[in-house]
C-alpha cells in the first residue's frame, strides 16, 4: 500500500548528480543558482524558479553550473500507479520557461504547493501527512489536468495498418504485465488462432517472441542507469523470473546482463549535498532557503488560479493567411430611453453619453412623443404670438441630441391613439414642422418612425393598415428621406405572421424598414425547472432572424431589418437573482446577426423601461445597459467589446472570432453556455462547464507585437457579484454604491511578445467569460 512515506523530498546544493533512472517521475525546482540537466531526449538549463518534469523511466544526469539550490521530489510508481493507474501511458510536458502564456499562475502555483510540502515536512506538526497529501494531490491533478501528453511509443516497425498500430501501442503500454496472446486477441475482437497468424505475417515475428524483445528493450535503461539487482530488473519488467531475462540477454547480446553492466554501465558519481529534514538544525542553518519558501508560498498565495478545477480542453489553429476574409459589419444600435423628457436628466443624459462612446449609440428611442409628460397641452391665451412653446421640454432634449450627432428613434403606438388618430396627427404634423424649423431639415431627416400595435389588441388591422398609410403619407410629403417602418408581429413557432397582419406584406412599398423582436420567452418559461427547451435558447436570435428574413424573401419583400428587442438566457433576472452571466451570449449573439441586420435596439435601464411600458416589474425582455444606480449591465461591455472589434474576419468558430486591421489582430475568446439559469448558484456545477483552450496562431508575420488582453466575466466586470459581497440587511449607501459602480468592470492585461511566424498560448474560461486579445504590431 502506498502513503506519503514514499514520497522522496530533498533540499539539494548539486555540483555533479550521476546518470540516473528512477521508477516515477521527479520534479526540481531551482530555488537559487544554476544546472543543467540532460535527459536521453534534450538538455535544459534551469536557474532560479525554473520547475522541470523529469519522466517515469526517463534517463537523466545533472550538472551544476553555479551555486545551487534545489527542491527536488520523487513520486514513485507505487504512490502514482494507486491513485492514478493511467499515468504510465502519459508523460508530463513542464519546463517552466517553455511554457505558452496563459499558464503562469499555474506555475506559480506549482511553486507554492512545492514550498508547502517542504515547509510542512520539516515542521512535522500533528497531521502534517495529511496536509503534505492535500499539496501532493494538487500538485498531480495539477500536472495531470495541464500538463499531460500521450507517451509517443518508440515504434521499429513501419506498418499502414491502423489496428496493427493500435496493437503495437497497447503492448508497449502494458509490456510489464503478464500479457497473453489469447489476452491481446479478445482486447481486439480476435481470434486466437487468426491473431497468431496475422501478427506474424506482419511483423515477421511470433507475439511471444515480440513481447519478450520489448521487455528486453526497456530493461536497458535499468541495467545502464540504476544499482538495481538482476532479478529485480527482471521482474519489474514483465519477464518471469531472472533465468528468463538472462537466457534471452545472452541470446541478443552474447553475454550475460551482469557482465554488460560491468562494461557499460554509467559511471556513479553524486556530488550532491542533501539537507536531512530529520534534522532541524540542518535547514535552520540556511535561514535564505526558509526565506525562498515562504517567499514561493506568499506569490502562490496573492495570484488566484483555476488549476485544482476540472476543465473542458479545447485546442484552436488559427491561419493568419487564410483566403476567406469577409469585412466585420456593425449594425445601428439603438437605445431606448422611454420618454423624451428622460434626456433633461443628468444621470440619463450621462449614461447616453457612456452608451455612445462605448457602443457608438446613433438612435435614441421614445415612445409617448406627444402624449405624457414631455410636450406641455394646448392653453388658451389671449396672446397674437404665444410666449411659451408647448415644446419647450422636448426643445432640450433634442438639442442635446443633436449636438451629441444623436438621431431619434419613435415609437408610434397605435393602440394609445386610436380613438383619437385624426388630433394625434394634426399634432404631430405640428410638432414635425417646428422640428424642421428649429434643428433643420438635414437632422429631421436622420429620424426613423416605427408604427407598432405594441399590445395586439385590434382585431380589425384594416384600422392600423389605413392609419400607417395616412402617417406614412403625412410624414413623406414634409420629409421624402424620413424613414419610416412598421413592426412585424412574427411567431417563432408558427412562422408566420396573424392574417389580420397580412396587410404589411401588401403595403412593402410604403414601408421603408421593417422592425421585429425575438424574446427567449418565447422558447422557454424560467418558471419551469424542468424545461426541456433550454437547448433552443443556444441559437433562438439568429434562427428568428434568418427565419423573418425567409419569409419576407417568399413574399419578395427585401427591407432593412430592426431587431429592437431581444433577450439571451436569463435576461429575467428576477427569477434568477441575477446570479446568471451571460456576457459571451450577448456577444455571440450580436456577431450571429450582424450581418443580417440594419439596426438592434438596447434599453437604458429598467427604470425607464417600465415607465415606457406604464408597467412596474415588468417581464425584462430587453437588453439593460445599466443598472438603477448607473453600474454598467453587462450587456454594456459585451457590447463595448463588440464594437471595439474592427476590420476584417479572418477565422471564427464557435469558440473565438478573429480580424484583422490596421492596428495588427484582434482575438475573441467565448466560453458561450447555455444552462438553466437556476443552475447558476451552484458553483460547483458552474466549474464543470470551465473551458481551458489552447490557441495557435500560424503564419502571423514576425516582430515584437504589444498585447492586450482583457477579461471579461463573472469576476472581472459582473454587477451583481460586487454587489452581493458589500451589500448588508441594512441597505447600502452612496458610497458602497459608487465602489460597485467604479469596481466593476472588465481587468486589463498589457504585456509585449516577440513572435516569430507562430504564437501559442492558453486561457481559462469561466462560463459565459469573454477574452478580447489586441495583439498590435509595434512598429520601430
Amino acid at each position: 500500500m502506498s502513503s506519503i512515506s514514499d514520497i522522496q523530498l530533498h533540499i539539494q546544493n548539486i555540483k555533479y548528480s550521476s546518470p540516473t533512472i528512477y521508477s516515477g517521475i521527479e520534479i526540481l525546482l531551482v530555488l537559487d543558482g544554476e544546472l543543467a540537466v540532460e535527459t536521453d531526449k534534450s538538455m535544459h538549463q534551469l536557474s532560479e524558479d525554473h520547475l522541470f518534469v523529469i519522466n517515469r523511466n526517463q534517463p537523466y544526469e545533472i550538472s551544476g553550473i553555479q551555486k545551487n539550490t534545489v527542491l527536488k521530489m520523487g513520486i514513485p510508481d507505487s504512490f502514482l500507479s494507486h491513485f492514478y493507474p493511467e499515468y504510465r501511458f502519459h508523460t508530463f510536458n513542464l519546463f517552466s520557461p517553455e511554457i505558452d502564456r496563459g499558464k503562469e499562475n499555474t506555475i506559480t502555483e506549482l511553486r507554492m504547493l512545492l514550498a508547502e510540502v517542504m515547509v510542512i515536512h520539516f515542521r512535522q506538526e500533528e497531521g502534517y501527512k495529511l496536509e503534505m497529501g492535500e499539496r501532493i494531490s494538487k500538485i498531480l491533478l495539477i500536472l495531470i489536468r495541464r500538463f499531460k501528453t500521450d507517451k509517443t511509443m518508440d515504434v521499429e516497425v513501419n506498418v499502414e495498418d491502423d489496428r496493427l498500430k493500435a496493437i503495437i501501442t497497447f503492448i508497449e503500454q502494458h509490456y510489464d504485465e503478464p500479457l497473453t496472446l489469447e489476452e491481446v486477441a479478445n482486447k481486439f475482437y480476435l481470434s486466437f488462432s487468426y491473431f497468431s497468424r496475422y501478427f506474424k505475417k506482419q511483423l515477421g515475428i511470433g507475439f511471444t517472441r515480440y513481447m519478450m524483445n520489448i521487455r528486453l528493450k526497456h530493461s536497458l535503461k535499468d541495467l545502464l542507469y540504476t544499482k538495481d539487482s538482476i532479478t529485480h530488473i527482471a521482474l519489474k519488467h514483465g519477464f518471469p523470473n531472472a533465468k528468463a531475462f538472462t537466457n534471452l540477454f545472452k541470446e541478443v547480446y552474447g553475454e550475460t546482463p551482469f557482465s554488460y553492466r560491468e562494461k557499460n554501465a554509467k559511471e556513479h558519481v553524486n556530488l550532491v549535498q542533501n539537507y536531512d529534514f530529520d534534522d532541524k538544525e540542518a535547514l535552520l542553518s540556511s535561514p535564505e532557503i526558509l526565506i525562498k519558501l515562504r517567499l514561493l508560498i506568499a506569490k502562490g498565495e496573492d495570484t488566484k488560479t483555476i488549476s485544482d478545477i476540472e476543465t473542458n480542453f479545447e485546442s484552436i489553429t488559427i491561419d493568419i493567411q487564410s483566403p476567406n476574409k469577409r469585412k466585420l459589419h456593425h449594425p445601428d444600435n439603438l437605445l431606448m430611453i422611454g420618454e423624451l423628457r428622460e434626456l433633461q436628466k443628468e444621470s440619463v443624459r450621462n449614461q447616453v453619453l457612456l452608451a455612445k462612446d462605448g457602443l457608438q449609440i446613433k438612435y435614441i428611442g421614445i415612445h409617448k412623443l406627444l402624449t405624457g409628460r414631455t410636450i406641455a397641452p394646448d392653453v388658451e391665451t389671449d396672446e397674437l404670438i404665444p410666449t411659451t412653446s408647448p415644446y419647450y421640454n422636448s426643445d432640450e432634449a433634442i438639442e442635446f441630441l443633436k449636438s451629441n450627432h444623436l438621431s431619434l428613434y419613435v415609437h408610434v403606438r397605435y393602440n394609445r391613439i386610436a380613438s383619437e388618430q385624426e388630433v394625434y396627427l394634426e399634432k404631430l404634423q405640428r410638432f414635425f414642422k417646428h422640428c424642421i424649423t428649429v434643428f433643420g431639415y438635414r437632422y429631421v431627416e436622420s429620424w426613423c418612425v416605427m408604427i407598432t400595435d405594441a399590445l395586439d389588441t385590434y382585431q380589425n388591422k384594416e384600422e392600423l393598415e389605413i392609419f400607417y398609410l395616412k402617417i406614412h403619407g403625412l410624414l413623406k410629403s414634409m420629409i421624402p428621406n424620413l424613414k419610416i417602418g412598421v413592426h412585424l408581429p412574427f411567431s417563432f413557432k408558427k412562422v408566420a405572421i396573424n392574417s389580420n397582419d397580412n396587410w404589411i406584406l401588401q403595403q412593402s412599398e410604403y414601408i421603408d424598414f421593417i422592425a421585429f423582436q425575438a424574446n427567449i420567452h418565447e422558447v422557454i418559461d424560467y418558471k419551469e425547472l424542468n424545461d426541456t427547451n433550454f437547448d433552443l435558447a443556444k441559437s433562438f436570435i439568429k434562427e428568428k432572424t434568418e427565419k423573418v428574413k425567409r419569409y419576407l424573401k417568399h413574399y419578395s419583400i427585401e427591407k432593412p431589418l430592426h431587431l429592437i428587442t431581444w433577450n439571451t438566457v436569463s435576461g429575467n433576472t428576477r427569477y434568477t437573482n441575477g446570479t446568471f452571466f451571460r456576457g459571451a451570449l450577448v456577444f455571440n449573439d450580436a456577431i450571429s446577426i450582424s450581418d443580417a441586420i440594419e439596426t438592434l435596439g438596447f434599453w437604458i435601464n429598467t427604470e425607464t423601461h417600465e415607465k415606457g411600458l406604464d408597467m412596474n416589474s415588468i417581464p425584462l425582455e430587453g437588453m439593460e445597459m445599466f443598472h438603477y444606480f448607473n453600474g454598467k449591465r453587462p450587456v454594456f461591455f459585451a457590447m463595448s467589446f463588440f464594437n471595439r472589434l474592427r476590420g476584417n474576419i479572418i477565422a471564427s468558430g464557435p469558440l473565438f472570432i478573429m480580424t484583422e486591421n490596421e492596428l495588427g489582430y484582434q482575438l475573441v475568446l467565448m466560453n458561450s453556455t447555455i444552462i438553466n439559469p437556476f443552475l447558476s448558484i451552484e458553483d460547483t456545477f458552474l466549474q464543470k462547464l470551465m473551458k481551458e483552450i489552447r490557441v495557435t496562431i500560424n503564419l502571423i508575420p514576425s516582430g515584437t507585437y504589444q498585447i492586450r488582453k482583457f477579461i471579461f466575466d463573472k469576476d472581472h466586470g459582473a454587477l451583481y457579484k460586487l454587489w452581493w459581497e458589500n451589500n448588508s440587511e441594512f441597505g447600502i449607501d452612496r458610497e458602497i454604491i459608487d465602489y460597485i459602480t467604479q469596481s466593476s468592470h472588465p481587468s486589463l492585461e498589457v504585456f509585449d511578445e516577440t513572435i516569430d511566424g507562430e504564437w501559442s498560448f492558453y486561457s481559462y474560461l469561466t462560463v459565459n467569460a469573454i477574452h478580447f486579445f489586441e495583439i498590435r504590431k509595434v512598429f520601430f
